[in-house]
């Protein structure tokens, strides 16, 4: 009888699946198909975790940079009224504009004026 060589198509499949364990892992995490299967696994829902994570990280990075910001209260030209970010934030939902977080965000670095004229509004009105 002849011999008979077998998987072919699972060898396309465990070579398919190295590609993406060959750079990123070292040892036998790289080379033994249980091992990368696994770790490749893990690093897709790590992957899923971490995008979560990031936008977590964001939200709480903008609040803090509104927050020191609107804190200082003051210009060098102007005194404005202190105000803190819980403040700041009910009255804008109540207002009903359309500025988020991030948004509010990048206009007290761009322009720290506009968010003090956008918070004195408020307050006078």
């Amino acid at each position: 009888m002849t011999r008979i060589q077998r998987g072919s198509i699972a060898q396309k499949r465990r070579t398919k699946m190295r590609f993406f364990t060959f750079f990123h892992f070292r040892g036998a995490h790289s080379n033994l198909i249980r091992t990368f299967s696994q770790q490749r696994i893990k690093a897709l829902f790590s992957s899923q975790r971490d995008r979560d994570r990031k936008k977590r990280d964001f939200r709480s990075f903008w609040i803090g940079r509104i927050n020191a910001i609107i804190r200082i209260g003051q210009n060098k030209e102007k005194i404005y009224y202190s105000y803190s970010y819980s403040n700041l934030m009910s009255n804008l939902y109540k207002k009903q504009s359309l500025l988020n977080r991030k948004i509010v965000s990048q206009i007290s670095i761009l322009k720290g004026n506009c968010l003090f004229m956008i918070a004195n509004d408020i307050i006078q009105n």
